[in-house]
Formats: structure tokens, sequence, C-alpha cells
């Protein structure tokens, strides 16, 4: 877990410095980041025939450039209901409360639901990850 907190302090260390919405910043290796920021999707955790907890996902996602993040800004409703759908159904197949979240797992599930709308989106990058008991 705590390899997994280190890059997470990182990227909200990077959302704290710059405002909310689109954000650009540039990498050492001279690439420039486009952040759009993605609302916190929450999902409820089921197991046989009850709740046991709630999954809680905050993400920014990477556009390939700064018109790309515009779009992206302009779609993020339709975006938010495949993201949704996407969480949902992790939660449904690999998530427990008491379990840890397989993070990459659930990044790349949430980029391909997402990139099958707007397929500019590079990266999704997971802000927050919490699987936790109701």
């Amino acid at each position: 877990m705590p390899a997994i907190r280190l890059p997470l302090l990182l990227a909200a260390a990077l959302l704290a410095a710059t405002p909310a919405g689109t954000a650009s910043a540039s990498e050492g290796g001279g690439g420039a980041l486009h952040l759009v920021e993605f609302t916190a999707l929450v999902v409820p955790i089921i197991e046989g025939d009850r709740m046991s907890g709630r999954l809680r996902v905050k993400l920014m996602l990477n556009a390939a450039d700064a018109a790309a993040a515009e779009r992206i800004t302009l779609a993020l409703p339709a975006l938010r209901e495949r993201g949704l759908a996407a969480v949902s159904e992790y939660a449904r197949l690999y998530a427990s409360p008491f379990v840890p979240v397989d993070a990459a797992r659930l990044a790349a599930e949430i980029g391909d639901g997402l990139r099958a709308s707007e397929p500019a989106i590079g990266k999704v990058l997971l802000v927050e990850v919490a699987a936790t008991p109701t």
C-alpha cells in the first residue's frame, strides 16, 4: 500500500498546484500534460445478495493535446456515464471492502470504457481509490 501512496500523493500535489478544470504542466522529458479533472465515482460493492461496501474512485484524464482536453471537458457528462459503468463492472467482478483494489486493472478498465467514446484520452490517472465496508 505505501508504494501506491507516493504516486497518489505526487498526483495530489500536482492537482493542488493547478486550477480546477483543465491544466497543463510540462514534464521533465519536454512532453506536456493536458489534465482534465473528473468528478469522483462512487459505486456499491455487492456480494451475494447484499451491499457490503462502496468503491470510491477519483481520477484525472490526460488528453493528447489542449484541443482534445477541451473536447473531453465538453463531453464530461457522457464520459461520467461510461466511467460509472466501468467502475460498477469492476466492483461487481473484482472489488471487496476487505481486499486491496487492483489499481492498474481498474485504471485500464476505466480507460478502455472512456476511450470507446473519446479516443483522445491518453492515460487515466487514479488520484484516490478506496474500497470501504458499509
